[in-house]
């Protein structure tokens, strides 16, 4: 049941910040009952404002609330920030947008006898992420990442 509420509300929240000319990173919903929070992540190339944030809050708000889109009655808590320095990549187009980025990408199988690398993403063609790592370049099928986030050199 929540997937399909959570979809919907990606739905919504993408026709707002495309209109502001923002990008939709990702859409949770957590917890129940009166500790139900929606999070949402944006951005936007040269990074988000505050400005952004409260200005995707206070339209999906208004919307979802208008449309009664959440269930229950002790309603829940808008959450709208950036996704940070580490952002998760997910879609394809996330792996696109971010070549030349340093990443870290765990695997639901080996690939070269690992699941876990760090390395450059070089390169996201015909759904194959390519990697420069310390050791030689890796060709990872996007059907095997379960988990991709950029890597913040501290």
């Amino acid at each position: 049941m929540k997937q399909p509420l959570v979809d919907q509300i990606y739905e919504i929240a993408d026709r707002i910040a495309r209109a502001a000319g923002l990008e939709i990173v990702e859409v949770e919903l957590l917890g129940g009952g009166a500790a139900r929070l929606l999070r949402v992540s944006i951005d936007k190339p040269g990074g988000v404002s505050h400005a952004d944030c409260e200005l995707l809050s206070r339209e999906l708000g208004a919307e979802l609330d208008a449309g009664d889109l959440i269930p229950g009655e002790s309603g829940y808590q808008l959450e709208v920030s950036s996704p940070g320095v580490e952002r998760k990549l997910s879609r394809p187009r996330d792996f696109e947008r971010f070549t030349g980025q340093k990443v870290k990408i765990t695997l639901r199988e080996p690939v070269d006898g690992a699941k876990r690398y760090e390395g450059v993403l070089t390169s996201f063609i015909d759904g194959i992420v390519t990697l420069e790592t310390p050791a030689k370049p890796v060709a990872i099928p996007f059907p095997l990442i379960s988990k991709a986030n950029l890597k913040f050199e501290w």
